[in-house]
């Protein structure tokens, strides 16, 4: 698949030279691609005009007569500056990839047809309230109308050869499904646990190699906030608390009351931690229609303002890591069927007609249960007894963009309370603050009841002895209005204290990012704007503050080791990219992750508390098996830093920043030679632990993870509050708006989060 899109790209990057050197043919049809961002454009489905104006940085300000109007252009504009994007979201979730890509992707799609997320996506628009219904129709509506012009397309579209189809209900739908499934991870988590366990390792020694979460890091809701009288937490069993999952999408996002600010009322920031790409997850805009006034971030293919304020109240999310999916375990009788409540029960077997790219056809028989699809029959290694999944975005009902209708356009704590009764997945800390000076914070969501003995942590049998009993009422929720220590933060820790009656899960994210935001809010009496911009952006490690000491104890192994390790004592912890000591920190902490690989069988295990237990009190896997020397885990930790150093001189690198660098790469044009157009990298610090987080590959150092979106919402004066986020608000190549958003984000700027903004304009007139 890569030789052919280079061939094809090939073509076009001479297209392009043609017009570079001369030539019209390239530079005229790639620039007539574009999107017509002034003048006036009759479009057939609106019924009044639509003001869209584009500030210099692409940022979009829309203005309606009616709420139908104004989500038909967002769909319009999405359509415009996204539609690659969205075209391959949606293809995504249809599994549709191999059609386009060829066998490439066939694995791919083998996977997302199995799942099952379109068909979810269809079942749930068939079910949608007449309210959601008419804003998904509106939104579809606006995209097919930009098709309807029948322009030259972007890029992509000529490099593979063909025109996207009219977009549906279920096209809007299917890519929530596709977010719910990018943060719901607990699936793996219970592949897992269930693969080590089957290597041999007892209950009892995985509790060591993943730690439960620490009994005196801090929870987001306090015993005092939800009203419980303090006791401890006791497991039900040797496997029910667990580390947090390695591979979690983070986020950071807190609220703090006017009592502890400078200007008398709250601060909202959010920053959510999602994948780097090209372009952007985001697209920034500001709607507005009677009865409708919202500005922040969008998600391209879906209408409606996902993170941001509107006149009177903000928002921000984080992700919960709620355990909402369970796989059961079958007992597989006679190939036909799996036992359940004593009798046999046949599988229900869907045929998925997979196209493949040069006319080629697969046909995907899944096997469907009771619970849903047998997931295990896509996976490349799967275990020996098939599992099926029972998750809640595959129910046949959701209401999520209604949740999201009812929060763009709320206007205190209780009607956003209310709009968020009709959400589902993926759970997600909301918090909240308006301008009255309230804040608080709510997880919403569909959250399984599991009977006694059943924690979600590892497979159970599929024998209907472990089925759900249902889901908590929305009274039931983690929530408070105006806790008394006068603010909230949320770094996917744990949510509840000891006390609360029910599990939402028991994998959590390492406390760090929340301590050091706890650390730094707290530092000051009274907190500014500027304040909470610092926060945003800091990089300073707790992870190095823990392993500082095993520094001080260990023998250096050599006279550089002995000299690096003096530097490293006398370093603040600080991740910035200019330094030094952050890489070669970096490097060690790597080096230290590699100590139970024959274990576990994974090169890497990134569990800081068993390390750090394992530096105090010494762990069977220290002692090296290629010596006859009987090592510590201080010798292993001397013999890392020696690795770390090795690997140092062969990068050639002197700082941080110069090999730990955030990576935004196309899907496609990355596998091309017109990736020199389309993917960028910066420089970056931090590291999975830090607030402005910069996770890495261990064996590459490189980011593809980060702060997908930034937003600082002043409640004093909400037009004074800002966003951003990086690469920039076109998915165009040659647009001046590709990627001019990235350096603002890469040094810590933002741009004003205001619906006022002069520009360009293009005026939307209704058509026949």
């Amino acid at each position: 698949m890569k030789r052919f899109l280079r061939v094809l790209a090939w073509l076009l990057v001479g297209l392009l030279a043609l017009g570079l050197f001369g030539g019209i043919g390239g530079v005229v049809y790639l620039r007539a691609s574009l999107p017509k961002t002034e003048g006036r454009l009759a479009l057939k489905g609106l019924s009044a005009p639509v003001e869209v104006a584009r500030d210099r940085h692409g940022v979009v300000r829309m203005r309606a007569a009616s709420l139908k109007d104004l989500l038909f252009a967002q769909g319009f504009v999405h359509a415009q500056e996204r539609l690659w994007q969205m075209e391959f979201q949606r293809r995504v979730g249809q599994g549709r990839l191999s059609e386009v890509l060829g066998e490439a992707t066939l694995a791919q799609d083998r996977f997302l047809r199995t799942w099952g997320f379109y068909r979810a996506a269809q079942s749930a628009y068939e079910r949608l309230y007449p309210e959601e219904k008419e804003a998904v129709d509106a939104y579809a509506a606006g995209v097919n109308a930009f098709l309807a012009l029948g322009g030259p397309l972007p890029p992509e579209f000529t490099l593979l050869g063909f025109r996207p189809e009219p977009w549906t209900g279920p096209d809007v739908l299917v890519w929530a499904k596709m977010m719910s499934f990018d943060l719901s991870g607990n699936w793996e988590e219970e592949l897992l646990r269930h693969r080590l366990l089957a290597r041999g390792i007892s209950p009892e020694r995985l509790l060591e190699l993943m730690p439960p979460y620490p009994e005196d890091a801090p929870t987001i809701l306090s015993a005092e906030d939800l009203r419980l009288s303090l006791k401890r937490e006791e497991a039900p069993s040797a496997l029910l608390q667990m580390a947090p999952p390695r591979f979690l999408e983070a986020s950071n996002n807190w609220v703090v009351a006017g009592s502890r600010t400078a200007t008398g009322k709250p601060f909202l920031a959010d920053d959510p931690h999602l994948g780097l790409q090209v372009p952007s997850l985001w697209f920034l805009m500001a709607l507005e229609a009677p009865g409708y006034r919202a500005v922040g971030a969008s998600l391209p293919g879906v209408p409606g303002i996902v993170i941001g304020r509107n006149e009177r109240i903000a928002w921000g999310v984080t992700n919960v890591g709620a355990d909402v999916q369970d796989l059961y375990l079958l007992e597989e009788v006679g190939g036909r069927g799996y036992r359940y409540q004593g009798r046999v029960v046949p599988y229900g077997v869907r045929e998925e007609v997979i196209r493949v790219k040069g006319g080629k056809e697969e046909r995907l028989k899944v096997r469907e249960t009771l619970y849903g699809p047998v997931i295990t029959d896509a996976l490349k290694d799967p275990p020996k007894t098939p599992m099926a999944l029972r998750w809640v975005s595959l129910d046949p009902e959701d209401h999520i963009l209604m949740a999201y209708l009812g929060i763009n356009r709320a206007t205190n704590w209780e009607a956003f309370r209310k709009a968020l009764i009709h959400y589902s997945a993926p759970s997600q800390n909301f918090v909240y603050a308006d301008t009255e000076g309230n804040i608080g914070y709510i997880a919403p969501g569909k959250f399984p009841i599991r009977k006694e003995g059943h924690t979600g942590m590892v497979p159970v049998p599929g024998d209907g002895n472990w089925d759900w009993l249902g889901y908590r009422r929305p009274e039931e929720w983690p929530q408070v209005l105006n806790p008394k220590e006068g603010l909230l933060v949320t770094a996917n820790h744990k949510v509840t204290p000891p006390g609360f009656p029910y599990a939402l899960t028991y994998d959590w994210a390492e406390p760090y990012r929340a301590e050091r935001i706890l650390e730094l809010l707290r530092a000051k009496e009274k907190l500014t704007l500027e304040d909470i911009k610092a926060i945003q952006q800091d990089q300073k490690s707790l992870l190095f503050r823990d392993f500082r000491p095993v520094l001080s104890l260990l023998t250096p192994l050599s006279e550089r080791s002995k000299a690096w390790r003096e530097r490293l004592l006398a370093w603040d912890g600080t991740m910035a990219p200019s330094s030094e000591e952050a890489l070669v920190f970096a490097l060690w902490y790597a080096e230290l992750t590699r100590l139970p690989a024959r274990e576990v069988g994974e090169e890497y295990w990134d569990e800081p508390r068993y390390l750090l237990k394992a530096m105090k009190e010494g762990d069977r896997n220290c002692d090296q098996p290629e010596t006859e020397y009987r090592e510590t885990c201080l010798d292993y930790a001397a013999l890392a830093l020696e690795r770390a150093l090795d690997r140092k001189e062969g990068l050639r690198a002197r700082t941080w920043g110069a090999v730990h660098r955030a990576a935004f790469r196309h899907p496609v044009l990355t596998h091309t030679p017109l990736k020199r157009f389309s993917d960028r990298e910066v420089a970056f610090g931090g590291d999975r632990y830090t607030v402005n987080v910069g996770p890495f590959d261990p064996k590459t150092l490189a980011m593809d993870k980060g702060p997908s979106y930034r937003q600082i919402v002043d409640l004093a004066d909400p037009e004074r509050s800002l966003f951003v986020h990086p690469m920039g608000q076109s998915g165009h190549f040659l647009s001046p708006h590709h990627a001019d958003l990235l350096p603002l984000w890469a040094r810590g700027d933002y741009l004003p989060m205001t619906f006022a903004g002069e520009g360009r304009l293009l005026l939307l007139e209704p058509g026949r």
